[in-house]
């Protein structure tokens, strides 16, 4: 919150000149789950909720942008939940945006600084980081919104095509970042989720109980995680490019280092050495059909202050979404595949996992912003710490959702 409000003050005097933009959702959702112990109460289930049925806010979204007549603006996003599982409110985004105008020869140089996501997500573009297609996000996306997010300084250069006759875009996204030091760790000892929660800045995130963290190898790791915590004064960096078509479509592709140094523990906080390959491709294709794909494939790594390796991980994730809207109504389907491979040698740690997850969301919309939207959600995963816990191995979880959305 602080660090918002002193994003906005630094402009305080022009404040009464700039233009004003305040846009929101809000999200009340009847949903079922059929699992175990959501991993946002520390348990090892993939979904958001917990079992059984609820009602819940499951967002309430609120966005406020102050646009200077100027290239500047600022931007805080604050999200706010009561899901009976971890209700919360807090800040998710504040940032300062720069957005040149075109130079004669078609470039155009932007830049962001503050409490950022990478860009990397294609679902998530609504108000708020939330998705139009569906209630829940890809295991990717799940990722993004639960440990990857840091304070960064973003420089972009775009080459517009129209400048020269062309419907062929270029873009280069150069990010420098740190307070994301811990990121990895949820991935390892929860592996991938299928959520539509967004981690809060000021929020730590529980870990499960399982027998290396409770007075095993791992005993000395605090019992929650900072996923935004800067620990090494180290640097990380980001750098993506694209290729746009206008009105057709974009391919992407990224990578993501934390940088971090993995000797480094404090107050039970460690740090992670994450790094990953990202690419995507957003499409239009015929009868009004919607393409979306993203892959994700890295490593995590934990180490002893005197470099042993703990946690060792390779992991990745795909999935391939197609929306099909029409008048006032949408559906989408979205399959994906995911894993998790434990290269290390501790011996009650195993982080290894394997799974598939498909859904299936329709959306009406009753009136300009006002949406009500049904979803499936199942997932067939293969994660062996479950045992620990008295659960199988091999476990299939379902859950179905109906919301309420409107956005204004």
């Amino acid at each position: 919150m602080k660090f918002g409000v002193w994003i906005l003050g630094l402009f305080s005097p022009l404040v009464l000149a700039a233009e004003h933009q305040v846009s929101g959702v809000i999200d009340v959702r009847a949903s079922y789950t059929d699992g175990i112990q959501s991993y946002v109460d520390g348990g090892l289930g993939k979904f958001r909720f917990n079992p059984d049925g609820q009602l819940s806010l499951a967002q309430a979204g609120f966005s406020y942008k102050i646009d200077w007549d100027n290239p500047l603006s600022a931007h805080v996003v604050a999200n706010a939940y009561w899901d009976g599982v971890r209700d919360s409110i807090g800040i998710t985004e504040a940032y300062l945006k720069y957005k040149g105008l075109p130079w004669d020869n078609g470039l155009r140089l932007g830049g962001k600084f503050g409490i950022i996501y990478p860009e990397i997500s294609m679902e998530n573009i609504a108000t708020a980081w939330s998705s139009p297609y569906t209630l829940t996000y890809s295991g990717i996306n799940s990722w993004l919104g639960e440990e990857v997010r840091h304070i960064g300084a973003q420089v972009s250069l775009d080459h517009l095509g129209k400048f020269r006759g062309s419907r062929h875009d270029f873009n280069l996204t150069v990010e420098f970042f740190q307070n994301n030091d811990t990121t990895g760790a949820m991935l390892a000892w929860h592996g991938w989720t299928n959520s539509s929660r967004q981690t809060l800045w000021q929020e730590t995130l529980p870990l499960s109980s399982l027998p290396s963290l409770d007075g095993g190898s791992l005993g000395s790791q605090a019992k929650e995680s900072d996923p935004f915590l800067e620990l090494d004064d180290r640097i990380g960096y980001h750098v993506k490019t694209q290729w746009r078509m206008q009105g057709l479509g974009r391919l992407e592709v990224g990578y993501y280092d934390n940088d971090a140094d993995t000797r480094v523990v404090k107050k039970g906080q460690y740090a992670w050495l994450t790094q990953f390959i990202h690419i995507g491709t957003k499409w239009r294709l015929p009868y009004d059909l919607e393409l979306i794909a993203q892959y994700m494939k890295g490593d995590t790594l934990m180490q002893s202050p005197d470099g042993r390796n703990i946690v060792d991980n390779g992991y990745d994730s795909a999935y391939i979404l197609l929306s099909h809207r029409w008048k006032k109504h949408r559906l989408s389907a979205r399959i994906e595949d995911f894993s998790v491979v434990d290269n290390d040698l501790t011996f009650d740690d195993d982080n290894s996992e394997q799974g598939q997850a498909m859904t299936v969301s329709y959306s009406y919309q009753l009136r300009k912003g006002w949406f009500l939207q049904a979803e499936y959600n199942r997932i067939d995963s293969i994660r062996a710490a479950r045992a620990e816990q008295g659960h199988p191995a091999d476990l299939v979880e379902q859950q179905w959702q109906l919301a309420s959305r409107y956005y204004f």
